[in-house]
């Protein structure tokens, strides 16, 4: 029998307990945040996007929804025992990704409420819709959340991490009070006193640490590798994510010299991983090592060109950013290759 036969109690069906788990989980979302949203806005229409708009509440309320399945995703793996959560750095790295899924949820809502308000111009909404789309927005929040915790593995981490930064930069991008922030430095953005610069900080500093939960998830089993060699490769991701915290913790206008250094250094890790790796991953495809080699290749010529005043520092950290993340992409998916090759 399989686990889709209607024989099976329904409590041996795991996956289908979880969308089951779930879709009651959208449901309470959607109930909850429909309900608060009665005395919130009462009977008086609101705008699309905007300050006390149905985008803002919608999103601000998907994200909590968000950050709370999350959490319960995990709660419910635990009390599975796959894996079990224990000692605090487990907490903290629930916690970090739990926020992740706020941010992903509360920018996405944020993002399509604009979309919409620029669509419909002047347009406002009644209080049903507003009732019915605000639950709605969690509801959904609330059900890939859970899904993704219950799911939950370095290749999602990653793609998660990508998500999270992408739209942490782009809003920090267009909330930014200089517009004319891209001509000196992408860390421009970090160094006003708005939201933008908040929002750019703090994306970097929770990115940083997902990396590093990254570096000890996708190195725990990595076949052919030496004791050693996880250790470099586990060891050379975490100074990446290290790294890049810090640049968001260091301001480029206040501490130069360790802003610059801890942005060097990310470079200089990713270059000895992608330099290093067929040494201690010796199973990892051949074919995967050009790409890092390339990657590298790449970067150093944008550097060169922002040295002779070619191109602005902006377009080299953004090429530089772009390409290391997706060389971690590849690279943990290589490694889930390489492990169900091993298995089978």
């Amino acid at each position: 029998m399989t686990d889709d036969d209607p024989r099976i109690p329904l409590r041996d069906r795991a996956q289908t307990t979880l969308e089951l788990t779930a879709t009651g989980l959208g449901a309470l979302a959607f109930g909850v945040v429909a309900l608060i949203a009665l005395p919130v806005f009462g009977f008086d229409p609101a705008p699309i996007a905007g300050p006390d708009s149905i985008g803002q509440y919608a999103a601000l309320a998907s994200a909590v929804a968000a950050m709370l399945a999350f959490a319960a995703g995990r709660y419910v793996l635990h009390t599975q025992g796959r894996p079990r959560i224990s000692g605090a750095l487990d907490v903290v790295d629930v916690a970090a990704v739990a926020f992740a899924h706020g941010v992903i949820a509360f920018l996405s809502w944020t993002l399509t409420a604009v979309i919409l308000s620029d669509a419909f111009i002047g347009a406002t909404v009644f209080w049903l819709p507003i009732v019915a789309l605000s639950g709605a927005t969690a509801a959904v929040s609330a059900y890939v959340a859970f899904l993704s915790a219950a799911h939950m593995d370095s290749q999602l981490l990653a793609i998660v991490l990508a998500v999270f930064l992408v739209e942490g930069v782009l809003a920090s991008m267009l909330t930014a009070s200089d517009p004319d922030w891209w001509k000196i430095h992408l860390s421009a953005l970090g160094v006003s006193h708005d939201v933008s610069a908040l929002a750019f900080n703090l994306t970097l500093i929770v990115a940083g640490f997902l990396v590093t939960i990254l570096a000890r998830v996708a190195t725990r089993d990595i076949p052919t590798a030496t004791e050693q060699g996880v250790r470099r490769v586990r060891l050379s991701l975490i100074v990446v994510g290290i790294f890049l915290g810090l640049v968001g913790v260091f301001h480029v206008d206040t501490h130069f010299w360790i802003h610059t250094f801890v942005a060097s250094g990310m470079a200089v890790a990713f270059g000895v991983l992608t330099f290093r790796l067929r040494a201690w991953v010796p199973g990892i495809s051949r074919a995967f090592l050009p790409v890092g080699w390339t990657f590298v290749a790449v970067i150093v010529v944008t550097a060169v060109f922002f040295a002779v005043g070619y191109w602005a520092l902006t377009a080299v950290e953004l090429v530089a950013g772009v390409l290391v993340f997706t060389w971690i992409i590849l690279f943990l998916r290589n490694v889930g290759a390489l492990h169900a090759d091993t298995t089978r």
